[in-house]
């Protein structure tokens, strides 16, 4: 099966050595996500709701380049730094996949890699 990489263009994608996705067939594998824009600027400072969102529009934009959509969705994986606003996050989740409910999980991290990321969240879909 052919591999396709999808580059955000981020410089940590070399140093680490990422991709944004990764399509293998069908399925579609999305990376830890964080609300930055494409100019490294956070979205949302402070704001789990307005972050979450962020993300989940993010990774839609990347599955579109991919062939798929965000109902193409199987599986979530949100990394919180405060689980305790779990309603923040989860109410901007809902908007997006309240009738797809794909599986998902929602986990508190000690921490992200920069101390105003509140969330990132890994996607996986299989285009039907």
């Amino acid at each position: 099966m052919e591999r396709i990489n999808y580059s955000s263009g981020a410089k940590w994608e070399d140093i680490v050595g990422y991709s944004r996705a990764v399509k293998i067939g069908n399925i579609i594998e999305v990376t830890g996500t964080v609300a930055v824009d494409e100019n490294s600027l956070l979205i949302g400072k402070g704001d789990a709701y307005a972050q979450t969102k962020y993300i989940i529009e993010k990774i839609e934009g990347v599955l579109q380049k991919a062939g798929s959509s965000l109902k193409d969705v199987v599986r979530t994986r949100m990394f919180v730094t405060d689980i305790t606003r779990w309603e923040e996050y989860g109410k901007a989740h809902g908007e997006f996949f309240k009738n797809i409910k794909p599986c998902t999980s929602m986990i508190e991290v000690k921490g992200l890699i920069a101390p105003e990321y509140l969330i990132e969240i890994e996607a996986t879909a299989i285009i039907s």
